[in-house]
């Protein structure tokens, strides 16, 4: 199971969002057929509408809080309002996917204006039904205290992708 973790190292999401963890569940994230692949790129265009995600583990009185954030915000070079989050859903039943759950922060499309910016999903297990409180705001979140706040423990399973602005050009 470490080396599920690799790429989360090497594309440093555990350092700048996470601390290592052992995954414990398998995640999928899927936008129409594309599944997110840890440091794959999507383009903007085919990330606008919210992801398929689905927990291949647990079971129905488990309950799941999943986490969208960019921890890039402005540009990765300077990356000073880390992070901004872009959705977070809680409630998700084991086994299920998450419009079974509760969109606590709705979706918001990732729009990256400078260089390659990681997208990162992380997934909690709950210790029990409507335990997590919504954050104060998107902007400058922080993945690691929003887990600490609600008592969510360590991940249990995370993936991420790159995207980067789309020129006219890209997008035909």
């Amino acid at each position: 199971m470490a080396r599920t973790c690799e790429p989360l190292v090497v594309g440093r999401v555990i350092g700048d969002v996470l601390d290592n963890f052992i995954p414990a569940i398998k995640m999928t994230v899927t936008y129409n057929t594309k599944q997110v692949c840890n440091g794959h790129e999507l383009f903007p265009s085919a990330v606008n509408s919210r992801p398929r995600v689905e927990i291949l583990g647990g079971d129905l009185r488990s309950f799941f809080t999943l986490v969208m954030t960019d921890p890039d915000v402005p540009g990765p070079s300077d990356p000073y309002l880390r992070e901004h989050l872009h959705w977070i859903v809680t409630d998700i039943p084991g086994t299920t996917d998450a419009t079974f759950g509760r969109e606590m922060v709705s979706y918001e499309m990732p729009r990256p204006n400078i260089g390659i910016h990681r997208f990162v999903f992380v997934l909690y297990k709950q210790k029990r039904r409507q335990s997590v409180s919504p954050p104060v705001s998107r902007d400058q979140f922080n993945t690691r205290n929003f887990a600490a706040e609600n008592d969510l423990g360590e991940p249990v399973a995370a993936v991420f992708f790159n995207a980067q602005r789309e020129t006219a050009a890209r997008r035909r």
